[in-house]
């Protein structure tokens, strides 16, 4: 029994030494699958490495499937429409192109190719832009100017925005409220045209152009504006008269501007210039004048006199007002000069005649002058002719200018046309009245203009007439009643 088992324990140990023939079978086929599956792997990993996934679009054109060489035929071989369209309007028919890349876009190609690479084929869908690395004229510059034109000639037919606005309306700071318009933005969208893929149609959002809304800093710093201005005043001097004129009194309306400047409505400033025209201006009144022997007589200011030129004098206040200025002197004036000057805004006393000035009595038949209120020479004289309605005109006026000698022209009662010389001549009247010597004349005596006088002027006696015309200025009034 002890033989019978070694024999059999030996007969296992064989059996284990030896390889059955299913385990060589399985060793080879496994060996043999993984090396298929390694050349499967390597096979899809290299056309992976060269081929885009089956989904893939560049500038949304289909790719997938190809190298990076025949993605470059097929993008160079697609065609551009070049339309624009703006929501679903289309804006821009533009002219049909090529995409313009080349061979040396390859690079970028790779780039894509690499990185949408993936390990196993993808058939998610995938878009990519691209650019060519040498820039489109045509789309880049062309058709931007041409978006731009189109839509500036666009915007000419549509309504504009309004802004917000902060005003003062009737005395009172009122907000306007902004309303849209449908005019276009256009810098937005050419800078958002400048961001389109390269494809071909140009798809954009509408841009319209945004007003300034009611609760934007611009309108509330409008509103602090106003509210500052109406606490304003100027002090408008005309003459010795100072008056005090007072934004919330006096300004109605107003609107503040893009530069945050007041820019006001002067109708009412207008009424208030013309009523302080009213009581200060002499152009046209009577005035008040004080004769030499003490009694007042009334005499209408005929060349001598001035006004406020409102409308100038208006624009000067508002100016003040729009400006922040706290003071001002009036500074246009006019009157019944030969080019419509006004004179005697500077005399203050003597109800607005002044301490210099000529007087000249036609009832005495005689001439006074003073010098800052005292009287320098005094003289008789003829005046214009009475019976044959030659009289010397009535009135304030003012020395025109001076001459010395001259020569006189004109018509007279009997005599159409005359010309005389004389030594001193000083007219007063643009129709030709004035003071100069008469060395042809005889009659002297008080009564001689009544039937013996002169055509009008003021003779003076040969021998006073120099004292008289360096005694006279120009522009100095003159007072005939």
């Amino acid at each position: 029994m002890e033989i019978t088992l070694k024999h059999e324990s030996s007969t296992i140990n064989q059996s284990r030494k030896r390889p059955s023939k299913w385990y060589k079978s399985w060793k080879f086929v496994t060996g043999s699958l993984f090396i298929l599956l390694a050349l499967i792997f390597g096979l899809v990993s290299i056309y992976q490495a060269t081929h885009f996934n089956t989904n893939i679009t560049i500038n949304h054109i289909e790719v997938g499937g190809q190298t990076k060489d025949e993605a470059l035929v097929r993008l160079q071989s697609s065609l551009l429409t070049n339309d624009i369209y703006i929501g679903n309007e289309k804006i821009l028919d533009g002219k049909e192109t090529k995409m313009q890349f080349t061979d040396s876009d390859l690079a970028n190609l790779k780039d894509l190719l690499k990185s949408q690479k993936t390990v196993f084929p993808s058939f998610k869908k995938k878009n990519y832009t691209l650019y060519p690395g040498k820039e489109d004229p045509y789309r880049t510059v062309t058709m931007k100017a041409e978006l731009k034109q189109k839509l500036i000639t666009m915007n000419y037919s549509l309504s504009p925005p309004k802004d917000a606005q902060a005003i003062l309306n009737q005395g009172k700071i009122t907000i306007v409220k902004s309303t849209n318009g449908t005019q276009y933005d256009v810098p937005a969208l050419l800078k958002e045209y400048d961001k389109q893929e390269y494809t071909s149609e140009i798809h954009m959002k509408s841009m319209y152009i945004q007003p300034i809304r009611e609760d934007s800093l611009v309108i509330k710093n409008e509103e602090k504006k106003l509210q500052e201005f109406l606490n304003h005043t100027v002090d408008y001097k005309v003459q010795d008269q100072v008056y005090t004129l007072k934004a919330n009194e006096l300004i109605q309306n107003a609107i503040v501007t893009k530069d945050m400047q007041v820019s006001i409505n002067p109708d009412t400033l207008q009424n208030k210039i013309t009523e302080i025209n009213h009581s200060r201006s002499t152009l046209g009144k009577d005035f008040t004048f004080k004769t030499h022997s003490g009694p007042l007589v009334s005499v209408k200011g005929q060349g001598y006199g001035w006004a406020l030129d409102i409308e100038s004098e208006t624009s000067l206040v508002q100016e003040a007002f729009e400006k922040g200025e706290k003071s001002i002197t009036a500074a246009n004036v006019h009157g019944n000069g030969w080019n419509k000057e006004g004179y005697g805004y500077e005399a203050i006393t003597n109800n607005g005649i002044g301490d210099t000035y000529a007087e000249v009595s036609i009832k005495e038949q005689r001439i006074w002058l003073y010098k800052e209120g005292k009287l320098v020479l005094t003289s008789n004289v003829v005046t214009g002719k009475q019976s044959t309605n030659q009289d010397t005109l009535k009135g304030v006026w003012y020395i025109l200018y001076k001459r010395t000698p001259y020569t006189l022209t004109g018509s007279t009662a009997g005599n159409p046309n005359y010309e005389i010389d004389v030594d001193y001549w000083a007219p007063f009247t643009n129709s030709g009245q004035g003071f100069h010597d008469a060395s042809w004349r005889s009659n002297w005596r008080s009564n001689a203009y009544l039937t013996a006088g002169s055509g009008g002027c003021v003779n003076v006696p040969p021998n006073v007439m120099r004292a008289v015309y360096n005694n006279l200025s120009v522009y100095e009034p003159v007072v005939i009643y």
